[in-house]
């Protein structure tokens, strides 16, 4: 068979002044940079697991003509999508499927309403999609898909990982690659939409076959930056412990997602700081506890470790790793106060980076069905929303005009040229330790 992977890529935004704004404001501009240039590590992971007598293509969905796939033949249609992207990916297997192409779509998305995308599929992949890969291809093979495969209750251990076919990709056209450490995260926070969906456990790819991907990144790409696809990299210390050093080796730099409790071991961030590691985003939502309380739904954790944020912060930047401090405006309990707490923790800590979103009720989260509950989603299913800039929710005490003004007035404090300029001398001035040229870290 010939099995076109398609890739949503790209950010979205409705709030049309907020995109407007995004053409100024540099926090706005680059991170969309960054996520329109990440290929899709779901698809290349079920690449390199594709038996070799199929014929595999990767597409990014912006580089698809106006009538997708007509002249290349596919006998099977793969699609991996976000929320926000979900209807323009209904839209594309709709176009495949009335040229008689079955459609597969898997994902968070998919996980999280497959009655909704089984409606515009031929196929659904319900949670992690490696268990069920080689059956489904055996069935299409066939012409006897199913229309669901349910990998839930089927766990993957990540010791049985395929190496991803990054020879798919034409490298010159990215800026960064991806790589998978961990799969999961320990904590439970009520607004998450991450790899909890996909899997029970937290979970570790063994050292060896975490190196050898990106050995195989650096004979296609000698000197890369690499983004880790994790939710929450380093809860294991004994672990990064054996994995730091060998990626010293390797003279690469990269990024990943924790939380702050990385702060605390100084020696895990000098292994860090040595390896390669330029930058970790940390979700600190708020600036204080205002929020906080019962976010984090098994222990309150991070409202526990909310007094220590601001420590925290300057110790990691302090070992020369720069961080991004990530806010999410509109949690219970936020007055309009919340946006001058925010500009002067940004300020305090001397942030190099920062990315402010709103609360967002993505399917299948807590805070979805609570707000379901509660009455408070503005538009029921209003997918196209959940792109982290746009408001589809009642906020508590704020109303919607006062979240939004706020959100848009911080913005343009928070990266208005002069205090982005500011937060990033101050970081190269009293934190960054030497670096070479060529080890820059891309925008």
């Amino acid at each position: 068979m010939k099995i076109g992977l398609l890739a949503m890529s790209g950010i979205r935004v409705c709030d049309q002044e907020l995109l407007a704004l995004g053409l100024t404001l540099p926090g706005f501009v680059e991170r969309s940079k960054v996520i329109a240039s990440l290929p899709s590590l779901g698809l290349l992971t079920l690449a390199g697991m594709t038996p070799v007598e199929h014929h595999v293509v990767y597409r990014e969905v912006r580089d698809l003509a106006e009538a997708p796939g007509d002249d290349e033949g596919f006998d099977l249609i793969a699609i991996s999508t976000f929320t926000a992207q979900a209807p323009e990916a209904y839209e594309l297997a709709a176009r495949f499927r009335r040229r008689g192409i079955p459609v597969v779509m898997g994902g968070l998305h998919a996980t999280a309403v497959p009655d909704e995308v089984a409606q515009h599929v031929d196929a659904v992949v319900i949670g992690e999609g490696e268990p069920v890969w080689h059956e489904l291809l055996d069935d299409a093979q066939r012409g006897e898909l199913k229309t669901r495969y349910d990998a839930r209750g089927r766990e993957f251990d990540l010791a049985d990982a395929p190496m991803p076919a990054y020879e798919l990709l034409d490298i010159d056209r990215y800026n960064r690659l991806t790589v998978q450490v961990t799969r999961g995260c320990p904590w439970r926070c009520e607004f998450c939409a991450s790899s909890i969906l996909l899997t029970s456990r937290y979970k570790h790819k063994p050292v060896a076959r975490v190196l050898a991907e990106i050995d195989r990144i650096r004979e296609l790409w000698p000197r890369p930056f690499i983004e880790l696809a994790d939710d929450n990299s380093f809860r294991n210390c004994t672990y990064w412990r054996q994995l730091l050093p060998e990626l010293a080796q390797r003279r690469i730099k990269w990024f990943t997602e924790t939380d702050v409790s990385i702060g605390q071991d100084d020696e895990l961030l000098e292994l860090a700081r040595e390896s390669g590691c330029a930058e970790v985003l940390i979700g600190l939502e708020s600036p204080d506890a205002t929020g906080l309380t019962n976010l984090e739904l098994t222990s309150d954790w991070k409202r526990r470790q909310c007094p220590d944020y601001l420590r925290l912060v300057r110790n990691i930047q302090a070992h020369g790793i720069r961080v991004n401090g990530c806010f999410i405006l509109g949690l219970d309990g936020q007055t309009p106060d919340v946006f001058d707490r925010i500009y002067r923790f940004v300020e305090e800590a001397e942030l190099y980076d920062v990315q402010i979103t709103y609360a967002t009720p993505f399917p299948g989260t807590p805070f979805h069905a609570r707000l379901g509950r509660e009455g408070r989603l503005l538009e029921e299913r209003a997918w196209r929303k959940c792109t982290l800039f746009d408001i589809n929710f009642q906020p508590s005490p704020m109303s919607v005009s006062e979240l939004r003004d706020g959100f848009i007035a911080l913005g343009q404090r928070l990266y208005s040229a002069d205090f982005t300029a500011w937060r990033r001398e101050t970081f190269r001035r009293k934190y960054a330790k030497s670096r070479s040229p060529d080890h820059e870290v891309p925008a």
